[in-house]
């Protein structure tokens, strides 16, 4: 495995068929792993978030989110394969899953989301098993019934992966602090992927997502919280050269 430091932290340099091979890797080997997407947002957030750089630290899997990151890679010569993107990396899991028998959890989304990116995922995968769905309350994770409830559900489906669409930090810290009482091989926190396979949400266009564009298709969607989150992007600038 090809890993490599990159800015605050290290990223496994990986194309997408070489991630999905270890992933595949990481099911096999039936211990609690668990994988993180490094996006702008992410590698800002290491600069002031303890506890989300021990999990990165902790993480078996590092997979490039996001177009920017490989143009830095690029700029500063240790070029990264290839954009790992959650949303792109999920659906070919579930390709494999329904290849090899593995089954799938999704939690995440509104009410009903869950369920429905299900039904979509079997209809695109003949043979897919969906071990179980589940749409968390707001702030479950304050809620130590819900989140016993969780884990108990869970475990009693006996997944093979465990997909977790709460949006990041939430999703990655779910995953990190109840990694030892998740008996699931592997977990993925996949962002909006559940939206997007559930139609709920949709991507930008293939020729925005290959120019780096995506950022500014989901600016148009949601100006009001896209603007705020890319303007703090621009402390990137500072991050590449302190890691010069």
């Amino acid at each position: 495995m090809s890993r490599m430091k990159f800015l605050n932290t290290e990223i496994d340099n990986l194309n997408m068929d070489e991630a999905v091979e270890a992933i595949d890797e990481l099911i096999n080997k039936r211990e609690n792993s668990y994988v993180v997407t490094p996006n702008v947002d992410h590698i800002l957030r290491l600069e002031d978030d303890k506890e989300f750089a021990e999990i990165y630290k902790n993480a078996s899997l590092r997979l490039t989110d996001g177009m920017p990151l490989v143009w830095i890679s690029k700029m500063k010569h240790t070029p990264i394969k290839e954009k790992v993107s959650g949303s792109d990396m999920f659906p070919r899991v579930c390709e494999l899953a329904a290849k090899k028998g593995y089954s799938v959890f999704l939690l995440g989304a509104a009410e009903g989301v869950a369920a429905k990116a299900a039904e979509n995922l079997q209809n695109k995968y003949h043979g897919l098993k969906i071990a179980g769905t589940y749409s968390p309350s707001f702030g479950f994770e304050k809620k130590e019934d819900e989140v016993n409830k969780i884990i108990t559900m869970i475990n009693e489906t006996k997944p093979d992966v465990l997909a977790v669409g709460l949006g990041s930090p939430k999703q990655e810290k779910f995953i990190y602090k109840y990694k030892d009482k998740l008996n699931v091989p592997v977990s993925l926190a996949i962002g909006a992927s559940i939206d997007f396979e559930a139609g709920n949400k949709k991507r930008a266009p293939r020729f925005m997502q290959k120019a780096g564009l995506e950022w500014l298709y989901r600016l148009c969607k949601e100006p009001r919280r896209m603007f705020m989150r890319n303007l703090m992007s621009v402390r990137i600038v500072k991050v590449i050269f302190k890691y010069k």
